[in-house]
């Protein structure tokens, strides 16, 4: 088994600790809700440095009497829960600094460290080499992560999930719960338990069998030179008093999806679409409108044409004229110049695409759906997006297109068991600190300790929103194939591991029998779970919904 180990003298990175000015920055990340208190932040700068800070951890615990406090690795800090910046954190070992990117020749694959980005990868991997990972449109996401969970983007539709392309990853394991090494698993390695933790990180989740240094990724796709572009939004004025509008809009969106490449579609619609990628922003009334961003390969001659007859089918029965998108939706800011549909070169459209929005408190749900909503999902969604007790603009219900490419793959070919859904949905609700009410000058996240109200009303307002949508399956997307006898077959099919919901977890917001491991990853849960014994028996990585080992 190939095993790298730390060179004799090498360093374990820089310790951050409480008084250092970069303290305060480095122990949280980008949801300002979760802001640990470690005894310091590493910072590495290559595999060795992290098998020196894992190794130093674990020393520093065997010799520590109280209770056991995690190790958490950050790559670009995205995590919506408390998995990385939790209150039990002692060590965030951070991975910002290994962001190469490069063709690996020794390995016949391109390389891709942990802490490189969104960005990073596009643009090291497109300008010098013509190809790309089919990710995610926000710019400061981290590899670490975005890979790990079975990350998806607009290119994803035409070419598959990123772990489909995924050859090898090196991962910093303990196996015995007190020495570190790094081992290059692949998937045609000739040993089984190694081939399982290549898997593992085909979808599995970050956090859960060791620290991900690098990725190395074979048969890239290339991106079409040019893409066509488009923006538009509808007013909340023309729909707040008339439902069916909305719904129409959103039913006709989803059934689009659901009956792609069938005769359930008018004839001008059958034809080949895998190249479009949507994303749909149901916004809160009060965001004022909501909105649709598409993409779609131009180098087609048919570009301009699908486009519009697309537009027009979901649209046949909404009878309110399209704006442009003039504010910002969710992590995307306003694209007000894209109204008409604009040619433009894929590298120039993913950068106009790349929104984080900004560093504040959030919370989010998800859901995968193979089939378009059901008529009771429909009326809470609307009821929900205009309920006048809650009044975000920054409060919505995102449907992503999904399917066509995704799909090509078996459940279990990889570690994401959803490989049979034409939609996917992100729940959202974001907000700030806002008010200073400790009176001490200044508002941080001490008013909000000081106030639970502060992130309460938002928990409050997409509990409810995700709850009553779900209602008929107990309150979560319960998975496909899983109906009672007697019941309707759902039309979802779990969870998305990279959107974490520790709510999943708590019955009162749960009552599907279904646990948040089994909607995450239905049936690979078992092979994941034996993977963690075999690679981390001790469990020294781990969250409040990282795989657990076997205990029998």
């Amino acid at each position: 088994m190939a095993v790298h180990t730390i060179r004799a003298g090498a360093a374990y990175g820089t310790e951050v600790r409480p008084g250092d000015a970069r303290y305060e920055a480095l122990r949280r990340g980008f949801n300002q809700r979760f802001i640990a208190t470690p005894d310091y932040v590493t910072v590495a700068r290559s595999t060795d440095e992290v098998v020196g800070a894992v190794t130093k951890y674990l020393a520093d615990r065997r010799s520590d009497d109280g209770p056991a406090r995690r190790l958490t690795v950050r790559s670009g800090g995205h995590c919506y829960e408390d998995f990385v910046c939790g209150d039990d954190v002692a060590v965030i070992l951070d991975l910002g600094q290994l962001d190469a990117v490069y063709l690996d020749e020794e390995m016949g694959a391109y390389c891709v460290e942990a802490g490189a980005t969104n960005w990073h990868l596009a643009t090291r991997l497109y300008a010098p080499f013509g190809v790309a990972v089919p990710g995610g449109s926000c710019y400061s996401v981290g590899a670490g992560g975005h890979v790990t969970g079975g990350g998806y983007g607009l290119l994803s539709r035409q070419h598959g999930l990123t772990v489909d392309y995924l050859y090898a990853v090196e991962v910093v394991v303990v196996r015995d719960g007190q020495h570190a090494e790094a081992v290059v698993a692949r998937r045609d390695s000739p040993e089984p338990e190694l081939r399982d933790l290549w898997w593992a990180h085909t979808g599995g989740g970050g956090g859960t069998f060791g620290v991900v240094t690098r990725f190395w990724f074979k048969g890239l796709p290339e991106p079409p030179s040019l893409v066509l572009l488009h923006a538009v939004a509808w007013p909340w004025d023309q729909l707040k008093d008339h439902p069916e509008r909305l719904k129409s809009l959103v039913r006709n969106y989803g059934l689009f999806f659901e009956h792609e490449n069938t005769t359930r579609l008018p004839a001008p619609l059958r034809v080949d679409y895998s190249d479009m990628f949507t994303l749909l922003k149901l916004n809160h009334l009060a965001g004022g409108k909501i909105g649709l961003i598409t993409q779609l390969d131009a180098t087609r001659p048919d570009s301009v044409q699908r486009l519009t007859a697309f537009l027009d089918w979901i649209t046949q029965d909404l009878g309110v004229e399209p704006t442009p998108l003039d504010r910002r939706m969710g992590e995307h800011a306003p694209m007000g110049g894209l109204h008409v549909p604009t040619r433009l070169p894929w590298l120039t459209a993913t950068q106009t695409l790349n929104g984080s929005g900004d560093n504040q408190c959030g919370k989010h749900k998800s859901a995968y759906m193979t089939r378009g909503f059901t008529e009771p999902q429909l009326d809470a969604i609307f009821h929900h997006l205009r309920r006048p007790d809650y009044t975000n603009p920054q409060a919505l219900l995102q449907v992503d297109s999904y399917g066509a490419a995704v799909n090509l793959p078996g459940s279990a070919d990889t570690a994401v068991h959803q490989r049979s859904s034409v939609l996917k949905l992100q729940y959202q609700t974001y907000w700030s600190w806002q008010e200073d009410v400790n009176r001490d000058g200044a508002a941080d996240q001490s008013d909000a300790a000081a106030d639970p109200e502060t992130a309460g009303r938002h928990l409050r307002w997409i509990r409810e929103f995700y709850r009553d949508v779900y209602a008929d399956t107990g309150g979560v997307p319960v998975l496909a194939g899983t109906a009672e006898e007697g019941r309707p077959e759902p039309v979802t099919d779990g969870c998305y591991i990279n959107y974490p919901d520790t709510d999943l977890d708590d019955p009162e917001w749960n009552t599907s029998g279904q646990p948040a491991h089994r909607l995450y990853h239905g049936g690979n849960y078992e092979r994941l779970r034996q993977t963690k014994t075999y690679w981390d028996p001790r469990d020294v990585f781990r969250h409040a919904q990282s795989i657990p080992p076997a205990t029998d």
